[in-house]
């Protein structure tokens, strides 16, 4: 074989894998920019974070109106009952399951419910909700409830 050609065949390694060649920016470090330090970075981090958080709550408070933070608050009581029941029944068990499976089952379907109550009453979607008035969209709340529990209270026997 010619020199020439013998420079251009990659060597290869015991295991026949040519080597990854080294580009610039890899075999050489950058000694001109100073240490960071990590926690300065997370410290500014977590306080942008509670920056947002509290800029959110912020808004939350002064633009929601009052019964929509009423059915945000019941959407948080049934996300806590939801929740007591699940760990109510990892710790202590589920001898009745189908007491169990009916209560958690309200209580998603009750939330559920009242996530469409909020979306149809509140005043931010009022161009895609026209034709629902508000009693209407309580009434079909109230229908669903009753409808929801009722198959709950059967489901127990």
């Amino acid at each position: 074989m010619p020199a020439k050609q013998r420079n251009q065949i990659p060597p290869q390694t015991a295991t026949g894998v040519p080597p990854i060649p080294k580009t610039p920016s890899t075999a050489t470090s950058n000694t001109s920019s100073p240490p960071s330090s990590k926690s300065s970075t997370s410290s500014s981090s977590n306080q942008s974070a509670q920056d947002i958080l509290l800029s959110s709550w912020k808004n939350y408070n002064d633009k929601t109106p009052q019964r929509v933070k009423l059915i945000d608050a019941f959407m948080a009581f049934l996300v806590v009952v939801g929740g007591l029941q699940f760990v109510y029944c990892v710790l202590v068990g589920n001898y009745p399951f189908n007491a169990f499976l009916a209560g958690f089952s309200a209580t998603v379907g009750q939330f559920v419910l009242t996530a469409s109550l909020r979306i149809q009453t509140n005043p931010e979607n009022k161009k895609e909700f026209e034709s629902v008035s508000h009693e209407r969209a309580f009434a079909d709340f109230v229908l669903g409830s009753l409808i929801l529990h009722f198959f709950c209270v059967n489901f127990i026997n």
